[in-house]
């Protein structure tokens, strides 16, 4: 099996998803997901970079090039969360700095739902 086939079914294992679930986020077929899964197709970059977001993960990494599965570090090299980008500050802008950390969850699991969503058309 090649590293892509393996790190892609190793990761669609990890977030519990099926092969049925994964190619309903990249909107393809489950037998497109097996034939990548057993290196009987090899994905196009852009089927590639669809299915890497579904996974939270980089294409990079998928494809051998880095060990590292995480998007982006969860922090930096002092400690420190990473700086927002332009759109999570015009979020924040818009939270009510009063929020509690369960409100704030309640946030975050909406944006992702909307980001899968968008996925999708």
């Amino acid at each position: 099996m090649s590293v892509t086939s393996e790190r892609m079914k190793e990761q669609r294992k990890i977030k519990k998803l099926t092969q049925t679930s994964l190619a309903e986020l990249v909107n393809s077929s489950r037998s497109s997901i097996a034939q990548i899964e057993t290196d009987k197709y090899t994905p196009s970059f852009a089927m590639l970079s669809l299915i890497a977001d579904a996974l939270d993960t980089t294409v990079e990494y998928l494809q051998g090039k880095t060990d590292n599965p995480l998007k982006t570090p969860a922090v930096d090299d002092n400690g420190d969360e990473p700086p927002l980008t332009e759109g999570q500050k015009q979020v924040a802008y818009f939270i009510d700095p009063s929020a509690t950390p369960e409100e704030i969850e309640q946030i975050k699991k909406l944006v992702e739902i909307a980001k899968l969503s968008k996925r999708r058309l």
